[in-house]
């Protein structure tokens, strides 16, 4: 039975008059990109031995192990403060770091929604770590990998004068 495809023949005596592009190296290179495929690795090894089902915190702690274990320097519960006008207004705290390098933001659900890239991306934007891992232990595994160049972190100061300073 045939589905339509062809053979492709790679030999070249007999491709030679064969225009084709080949690309010798990725076109654009990844931030931190070893770094985060060692920690992908992990994440994968982390879940087929433990499967789903588990809480975060437990995926957390196992990831840690995990990571310390492949030879990366890795920190649980990193303090994330946020400033406005040089005033602490919040504290949040990041799963993982990895390497002073990757945030890891672990999750159990489900599925991978907007809300948690939305809150990896604030704790990427209130410190100088601009690359991010989405990791989660659902029914199935999913990773996202999200950037955050520091030359976006631009806090705006003053775009707009407070309309309570204006005079009138």
């Amino acid at each position: 039975m045939s589905h339509g495809f062809s053979p492709m023949l790679a030999d070249n005596s007999r491709s030679s008059s064969v225009n084709s592009l080949v690309i010798e190296k990725p076109l654009t290179s990844l931030k931190h990109s070893e770094l985060t495929d060692r920690i992908i690795a992990v994440f994968y090894n982390v879940y087929n031995e433990l499967g789903f089902g588990f809480l975060e915190s437990t995926y957390a702690e196992a990831t840690l192990v995990a990571l310390q274990q492949s030879g990366l320097t890795a920190v649980r519960e990193v303090s994330v403060p946020v400033w406005f006008r040089g005033v602490k207004v919040g504290q949040y705290f990041a799963d993982i770091l990895v390497d002073d390098k990757i945030l890891l933001e672990l999750k159990s659900a489900r599925s991978l929604d907007s809300s948690h890239e939305a809150q990896l991306l604030h704790y990427q934007r209130a410190t100088k770590i601009e690359v991010g891992l989405l990791l989660n232990f659902g029914t199935r595994p999913q990773f996202r990998r999200l950037i955050f160049d520091n030359d976006r972190k631009m806090i705006r100061v003053d775009p707009c004068k407070s309309v309570a300073k204006v005079s009138v």
